[in-house]
């Protein structure tokens, strides 16, 4: 079972940040303990036909890429998001259904982990080298807040998701 944890090691508030990031991760892959392979790439709501558990721990990883990687760090749009279109603009969550949701949460821990590396090697007062919609250069310290906001809104769909397949609720 997933352990978890909101109260940070220490009162700093990289710890702070860093630590509810790793909270709503956690709470991401807790969500997905004891699901089928089958069950994970369903999409049960009718009108949300991306909107499965694989779908949805492809797309967080993939967030988190496009932050910190691409926003942040300057770097180049890789993967599915790299195919995303007008007419298909979450290619991630439409091509998760084809991958197994072991690898899915290894590849989402793995990029965590590196992650969490980039978040202790920088100031959170540092600019991002690309800057967002409205021109303006975030800091490290917002693109911390953003995903754990993201994360934790994703948690939500999960917990819908989860309980429309098999009924469990509560994580």
């Amino acid at each position: 079972m997933t352990q978890r944890t909101d109260t940070p090691p220490a009162w700093d508030e990289r710890t702070q940040l860093a630590t509810f990031l790793d909270y709503a991760r956690d709470t991401a892959r807790a969500k997905c303990e004891g699901v089928s392979a089958e069950d994970a790439r369903k999409a049960p709501l009718p009108h949300s036909p991306l909107m499965t558990i694989c779908g949805l721990i492809n797309h967080l990883r993939w967030v988190e890429h496009y932050w910190f990687d691409v926003v942040f760090l300057g770097g180049e749009l890789a993967g599915p998001l790299a195919e995303a279109t007008d007419d298909d603009p979450d290619p991630e969550m439409r091509v998760a259904v084809d991958i197994p949701l072991d690898q899915l949460l290894a590849e989402y821990e793995e990029q965590s982990a590196r992650f969490r590396g980039l978040v202790a090697e920088h100031d959170l007062d540092t600019k991002a080298e690309r800057p967002i919609r409205d021109g303006r250069h975030v800091d490290l310290r917002w693109v911390i807040l953003h995903l754990v906001e993201e994360t934790s809104r994703h948690n939500g769909h999960l917990d819908i998701v989860r309980e429309l397949l098999d009924g469990r609720t509560g994580v």
